[in-house]
């Protein structure tokens, strides 16, 4: 099954729960290639078809900068740009996950395309507004 881009059903459900504390809790962004089964049905992280090369940790990177902000009436979620250095790899989409919370998954990300690292590798975040945040609720 191929990497389908969205916010996760079950964190949609964790949020009206309370589950998640995000000025607290660490986040996190897992890299994934082109086999990698991600879709809105993810419910945690995995490590099946994740990005494995020297420079990158399993797991991916934790998130830092996050921030929560209500724009034009609509709750966002930013942070900043995920940074692999000294990489070589191939990836062709992410996971956001909470590692506080049993690694519950939040978005899945699909880049389109195979993404080829060498050196840096960074993921640009869109602005954090009501109609580019990856995460907000309208």
């Amino acid at each position: 099954m191929p990497i389908i881009q969205g916010l996760v059903s079950s964190f949609k459900l964790e949020s009206w729960q309370a589950i998640h504390d995000f000025p607290t809790d660490t986040l996190k962004f897992a890299l994934y290639t082109a086999n990698a089964s991600l879709n809105p049905t993810t419910t945690t992280y995995a490590s099946a078809n994740e990005v494995t090369a020297a420079g990158y940790t399993a797991g991916g990177v934790v998130l830092s900068g996050v921030t929560l902000t209500l724009n034009n009436g609509a709750a966002c979620l930013s942070f900043d740009n995920p940074t692999w250095a000294g990489v070589n790899f191939v990836c062709r989409g992410a996971l956001i996950y909470n590692a506080s919370k049993a690694n519950r998954a939040i978005a899945v990300l699909d880049f389109g395309a195979d993404k080829t690292a060498s050196g840096t590798f960074v993921v640009p975040i869109p602005a954090n507004t009501s109609s580019t945040a990856i995460i907000r609720f309208q």
